[in-house]
């Protein structure tokens, strides 16, 4: 099975004509005639024209299929609403019941025990091969159970450069998008492991090694739809293997997603879109741009909506709070009874740096929130705090001279130095 690619450079777009040609040609790939189908999408933490794939698939898919269900990969992210999956897709309850009329739209649960599905064990010394050495424990696979129920998966979502895996994508919506907690604390840890800066923007990783063996072991017909989508439109449409149209789309983000800087910046003024609502996802906000922070420097979360550090895990961050990877590390009885995902998170939103003789020095000096959390939570969580209202952007743009840097919409593009590409 060839990967169907349909790409454009240079800013241009791809429209609904373009999507029906690679939806039509990917039906003849699958033979679907009677079959029941789950798409398993992104939520709404993604940008994504899923309305455009979707309107497609369903108007070819349709009168062939017994069903054509759609499953949210969620990972660790809380569950939708029917009005939040809805506005995300872009269509009402009538538009469902009438044309999406075979079509059951599902939130992946992590942890609910009696919605996963063990399939398999990873025995220690494989553990060891796919990961680098970095983990050497034995490792049950699980993944939500409801897969099993259809003859053909497709994975359809968008391709970024991403702080864990290096490109989201492909397999990834697997795992960990539809797993459980252990296996999905498993691939944070050894990203966080790996770290942010090395990982992020690599298109091929122990990380992603280890999501392709796991998928591997999902015996199901599986199709991918991989995007390359950015603030203009989507740019980049390749389908068919998971493996292999992710290998495309990264390929291709890597041009789109990764902007090329020339030197550090003393302050990046990151502003947060509406589609991060809590910490737990607009921490991107600083995944994307900690390799062009100099050492010593500030990067300030600038997001006037967010109320939340994270609604599923915030009971643990407040009890942990921020910290470098080394502080964990020296110290790792201590903290036990976190789960992996947490840790890792942690430590990339404060980012790179050191712990020697007790003493934490990050190397982004300060990681400031203007949000609407308070100050004192941002303290007792390790962060540092501003009025949202007290900021004018206007004040901090057009200074990149000055070492000052405003980056809108922060989250998807990836920023890096020049002189790590000439490396």
């Amino acid at each position: 099975m060839a990967t169907i690619e349909i790409s454009v450079d240079n800013g241009g777009t791809l429209d609904k004509t373009d999507v029906r040609m690679v939806v039509a040609r990917a039906s003849q790939d699958m033979e679907l005639d009677g079959k029941k189908v789950l798409l398993i999408i992104p939520d709404d933490t993604r940008t994504c024209p899923l309305n455009m794939i979707l309107t497609e698939i369903n108007s070819l898919f349709k009168p062939k299929v017994e069903k054509l269900d759609m499953l949210i990969a969620l990972g660790t992210h809380a569950p939708l609403s029917m009005e939040a999956i809805y506005k995300y897709l872009e269509i009402d309850e009538k538009t469902h019941k009438e044309e999406f009329s075979k079509t059951e739209i599902f939130n992946h649960l992590f942890d609910n025990p009696d919605h996963l599905l063990d399939i398999g064990e990873i025995p220690a010394g494989q553990m060891e091969y796919l990961t680098d050495g970095k983990l050497s424990y034995s490792i049950m696979v699980n993944v939500n159970k409801m897969i099993f129920k259809y003859d053909q998966i497709i994975i359809i979502g968008p391709t970024f450069p991403h702080e864990v895996v290096g490109f989201s994508g492909g397999n990834k919506y697997l795992f960990p998008g539809v797993a459980g907690q252990k296996i999905i604390d498993s691939f944070h840890w050894l990203g966080a492991l790996i770290t942010n800066r090395e990982i992020i923007g690599t298109h091929y990783t122990p990380v992603r090694r280890f999501i392709d063996y796991c998928a591997s072991m999902v015996d199901l017909p599986k199709y991918c739809i991989s995007l390359v989508v950015t603030q203009k439109g989507l740019h980049g449409i390749y389908a068919g293997k998971p493996e292999e149209a992710y290998e495309e789309a990264a390929k291709h983000a890597a041009k789109t997603h990764i902007k090329w800087c020339p030197k550090p910046y003393k302050t990046v003024l990151s502003i947060c879109p509406p589609m991060y609502p809590e910490l737990w996802t607009a921490a991107k906000c600083m995944y994307k741009m900690e390799p062009v922070v100099e050492q010593g420097g500030t990067l300030i979360i600038y997001a006037p909506h967010m109320d939340e550090i994270s609604v599923v895990h915030g009971e643990h961050i407040k009890e942990i709070g921020y910290h470098t990877l080394p502080y964990f590390e020296a110290q790792m009885d201590k903290f036990k009874h976190i789960p992996g995902g947490v840790l890792a998170h942690s430590t990339h939103v404060r980012g790179s740096g050191t712990y020697e003789n007790g003493v934490e020095t990050p190397n982004v000096k300060n990681v400031i929130l203007a949000s609407k959390i308070p100050e004192e939570v941002c303290k007792s969580i390790n962060l540092g705090y501003m009025d949202p209202d007290s900021i004018n952007i206007a004040d901090y743009e057009n200074r990149e001279d000055e070492g000052i840097l405003v980056v809108p919409h922060a989250g998807e593009v990836l920023h890096k130095l020049e002189s790590e590409k000439e490396q």
